[in-house]
Formats: C-alpha cells, sequence, structure tokens
C-alpha cells in the first residue's frame, strides 16, 4: 500500500467523524416503529449484477398487495446499467449517489457497489438518516467497518450486512446447542467455499460498448490510487487489490458470517493467511487462498478456498466433547467416543426464519436490530480484513479485542 494510499484512507476516517459528529441530530433518537400502513421508500446505488438482483428483489416485492413499499431512485455511473435499472423499477435516476441521499421522501438504501465504495456510502447513508441494506463485505478494510460500526451506533440507524447465509436458521440453532454445552469446551471450526471453472472466477463479460463517455471512471476509483481508464478493472474488480479482496471479502466474508452466527460474534486475537495465484494468472488476488483466525475464548477457525478445484470442505465445528454437524436442514451433534457413556447423540431441525432481506424490511419497521447488523457484521470485518493484510504482508497479524487495534 502506497503512503498516498494511506492518507486518504486516514482523510477518509477523519472526515467521516466530523461529518457524523455535524450529522448528530440522528443520533438524539431512534425513530419511532412504522405501521404496516406506512409506505417505505427504497433507493438502489450501484446496479450492476449483484445491484440489480437485489433491485429486482425489491421490485418483486412491492407488487404483493400487503408490501407497501416501493423503489423510488437508484444510482449508477455507467449509464447502459443506469437506463435497465429504470426500466426495473421506474424510479428517479441518480449519477451521484449523495444526490439520492438528500431525497427527503427516502426511507432506505441498498448498497450493491465494489467492496471499496462500501463503508464510505454506509456512513453517508445512516448520516443522512437512511437504513442501509449493504452486500457483503461490509468494508474492503478493518478500520473502516470499526468506523462504520460506530456510526451506527451513534445514529441508530438500522444496518444489515449481506451475507444471506446468516439467517439460515441452522447456525442460530448450533448457538442454542454451543451456549447450552452441547459440545463441550470449543475448539475448533472449520469452513470455507471452493469454486472451478476453465476461464476463472470473476471472468465477467465486459461490455465492448463501454467507454469514458458512458463509464464516469473517475467516479469509480473514488478512494482508489489513480489508474488509466480500464474497463477490465471496472468490470471484474473482485481480481484486483484496489477494489476487492478477492476469496476473501467475497467469499469469505459470508462464511465466516454463518460460523460467527453460530459461535456468537467476536473479535479475533490473531490472524494469518497462505495460498498464491496457482491456476489463473489475470489477476492480482489469490486463486487459492486459506486462513486461520484465532479467537480470545481459545477457539480458532480455518478457512479454506480454491477457484481452481470445487472439491472443499463442509461447515464442522468442533468441541472437546463432541461435533457439530450441519446436514440437511438440521444440526447434528456427535458425541466423541471418550463421552459417548455420558451424551446422547442430537438432531436439531431448523425452523422458519425471514430471510435476510425480509428480516431486513421487518427491522426497518421495527427498529429492532437484524441478523447481521453492523456490531456483528464489523467483527467478521476483523478477521476477514487481517487474513488479506496477512496474506500481502507475509505476516501474522495480531489483534487487540479490547482496544480494537492491531497490535504492533
Amino acid at each position: 500500500m502506497t503512503e498516498d494510499k494511506k492518507i486518504t484512507r486516514r482523510d477518509f476516517l477523519r472526515q467521516s467523524a466530523i461529518a457524523a459528529a455535524a450529522a448528530g441530530m440522528y443520533s438524539m433518537a431512534s425513530p419511532n416503529a412504522l405501521g404496516a400502513n406506512d409506505r417505505l421508500n427504497f433507493g438502489v446505488i450501484g446496479c450492476g449484477g449483484r445491484g440489480t438482483g437485489l433491485l429486482q428483489d425489491l421490485v418483486n416485492r412491492s407488487k404483493n398487495a400487503d408490501a407497501n413499499m416501493k423503489v423510488v431512485a437508484v444510482c449508477d455511473i455507467y449509464e447502459p446499467r443506469k437506463e435497465r435499472a429504470k426500466g426495473i423499477c421506474g424510479g428517479e435516476l441518480f449519477h451521484e449517489y449523495t444526490d439520492l441521499l438528500a431525497m427527503d421522501d427516502l426511507d432506505a438504501v441498498v448498497i450493491g457497489t465494489p467492496d471499496h465504495w462500501h463503508a464510505r456510502m454506509s456512513i453517508d447513508a445512516m448520516n443522512a438518516g437512511k437504513d442501509v441494506y449493504c452486500e457483503k463485505p461490509m468494508t474492503l478494510y478493518w478500520d473502516e467497518a470499526k468506523e462504520v460500526a460506530r456510526v451506527q451506533a451513534m445514529t441508530g440507524r438500522v444496518m444489515q450486512v449481506g451475507a444471506q447465509s446468516a439467517s439460515d436458521d441452522r447456525f442460530w440453532k448450533a448457538n442454542e446447542v454451543i451456549r447450552q454445552g452441547g459440545v463441550g469446551k470449543l475448539l475448533w471450526t472449520q469452513g470455507g467455499s471452493n469454486r472451478n471453472s476453465r476461464e476463472g472466477e470473476w471472468n465477467w463479460w465486459i461490455d465492448p460498448a463501454a467507454s469514458p463517455d458512458n463509464l464516469d471512471w473517475k467516479r469509480f476509483l473514488g478512494s482508489a490510487p489513480e489508474r488509466p481508464f480500464d474497463p477490465e478493472r471496472f468490470f471484474r474488480f473482485r481480481k484486483y487489490w484496489d477494489y476487492s479482496g478477492g476469496i476473501a471479502t467475497d467469499l469469505f466474508y459470508h462464511s465466516l458470517a454463518h460460523l460467527q452466527i453460530a459461535l456468537t460474534p467476536e473479535f479475533p486475537k490473531r490472524v494469518s493467511a497462505g495460498g498464491g495465484i496457482f491456476a489463473f494468472h489475470d489477476r492480482e488476488v489469490p486463486d487459492t487462498y486459506h486462513t486461520i483466525i484465532d479467537y480470545p475464548t481459545h477457539h480458532t477457525v480455518v478457512l479454506t478456498s480454491s477457484m481452481a478445484n470445487r472439491q472443499g470442505v463442509e461447515d464442522i465445528i468442533r468441541g472437546h466433547e463432541a461435533t457439530l454437524y450441519f446436514r440437511g436442514r438440521g444440526v447434528v451433534v456427535e458425541p466423541e467416543n471418550e463421552y459417548k457413556d455420558e451424551r446422547q447423540g442430537l438432531e436439531v431441525p431448523s425452523e422458519p426464519r425471514p430471510d435476510h432481506m425480509t428480516n431486513w424490511l421487518e427491522c426497518v419497521r421495527s427498529r429492532k436490530q437484524p441478523h447481521l447488523d453492523a456490531q456483528a457484521g464489523y467483527k467478521v470485518m476483523v478477521a476477514i480484513a487481517l487474513g488479506v493484510k496477512a496474506y500481502r504482508e507475509n505476516t501474522v497479524v495480531q489483534f487487540d479485542p479490547e482496544k480494537e487495534r492491531i497490535v504492533s
């Protein structure tokens, strides 16, 4: 990371604190719960593949007789995507997301932009009095997540981080089992995500018509380093460190989010990582990546992944007295041989639970905290981002959970 980049991020955090203080009016009291008859107005920022999927989901929900909601605005910096989004929802078009946030009748926003914009947009939205659904990862860097969590706590807005599996009831059932001593002392947990393709993951289609005339390149870069116009970086941003953490921020954030739901979210104390570019040499981020996360509760999470072989590992939580598996639509606990005389096997079926978007929408009305709120999302992001840091710097990163800072 260049010194210029460090200064840019430092300035971002300093300016965020100033902006949040100036917007302190929103922190004085949380908004009252909305009634079922109060219409919610939404805006969508970022209308690429994932953003368009979220937009379509909201529009579909708005067509239900009892939904009482509407997408009233969309924002993007690439003209074809902007026009496509308008065709889906009929909402007002914006180029600058801050103009969208200035709408008085806007209640909440969905953010589906590249990773390096998540922190800035989430903070600006909450300071503008809007609730936020931000796609994973929560941010690109750990200290950005700390600032987002601080602003959320100050403003009282409802923020959901978009790791959908955090709303899978199996992981909430696992949490109940573990808290009741169902596996004994926690030891270590495994998880991950594997894929494979001939072309390489994230090599999405590049629109040959894209040019500086219809794609605001400078706005895309934002706080990232200056670079010449390059459609490859825009359409395939997950391959580059400037805008993404690769496997870590795309896939491991999902895995660790739902595992932390099961384990109860906490900050790590030590993170290391390994892997490399072994098959696809058209990128900066590794195609094979593993991280080890040690927690102060004397428990370790190991995440493994490759984008060049789809044979991965299942989610398993290991305790001293029993092991917990996620099988079918439920949780299965099998005692260790040494404890079979004292323990019996256990099967806990999952129960109906609102999906991730439904959970957020319900919380926007009730003002309750959603499944993966800003505080839990922050704890997950620290481990994910420190893994990237450990990999890129070929080191082990120590973290102080009490002071919430990296230990030199």
